[in-house]
């Protein structure tokens, strides 16, 4: 049986309101072209169905298959100053006294850019809410979550489901710039089969 999705997470899209990124976005705008290809090529997300799309991962999960443990890569020190205030924006709708963001990143995605359908299938995925902050798009960048074609606008924080089917198409010709990362309740019991799966995974 494959591990259920923790209840709290949308089953489609949920809107979390307007957030300020204004500090944020211009510091992301100023990023050296030089800094985007390094941070890209040491990322540790590298799926094909993300295509040509570019990341700076800022914290990650230690394991795919826990989300419980996570670290903070090299940019984190230097840009969480700019980014804490973005992220307890985005989450304050959650109420969450312990949250936690096992994963922080930049994703770009040049005009003309897609990525492929996918589910975000590793199980360390099934319990964390997905989140987007659009920081740069335009009117041509178009998501498909929930079962809709849907336009997200600068600075407006929605959490999407990214157990379903789900795509992007940048169709104008300008870059779209998301920041992404996940949250959870730290004090939000296990799933009962975590444990479990964990056990099976160390026996193989």
């Amino acid at each position: 049986m494959s591990p259920a999705a923790n209840p709290r997470k949308t089953p489609t899209v949920r809107a979390l309101g307007c957030v300020d990124i204004a500090a944020l976005q211009a510091a992301v705008l100023a990023i050296p072209e030089e800094v985007w290809c390094a941070e890209n090529a040491a990322k540790p997300n590298k799926f094909e169905a993300l295509d040509a799309t570019r990341h700076i991962v800022f914290r990650f999960i230690d394991s795919p298959r826990d989300w419980r443990s996570s670290h903070d890569r090299s940019m984190w020190p230097q840009w969480r100053a700019l980014l804490e205030p973005v992220l307890a924006q985005a989450v304050f709708a959650y109420g969450y006294a312990q949250g936690v963001f096992p994963r922080v990143m930049l994703a770009r995605m040049a005009a003309g850019g897609v990525i492929h359908p996918h589910i975000d299938a590793n199980p360390a995925a099934k319990w964390p809410h997905k989140i987007h902050v659009p920081l740069v798009t335009n009117a041509d960048v178009i998501s498909f979550f929930g079962g809709e074609e849907r336009h997200f606008r600068r600075g407006e924080a929605v959490e999407v489901n990214n157990l379903a089917a789900h795509w992007v198409r940048n169709g104008g010709d300008t870059d779209r710039i998301h920041l992404i990362f996940e949250y959870y309740d730290a004090d939000q019991p296990d799933p009962a089969w975590l444990e479990r799966f964990l056990l099976a995974s160390a026996a193989r």
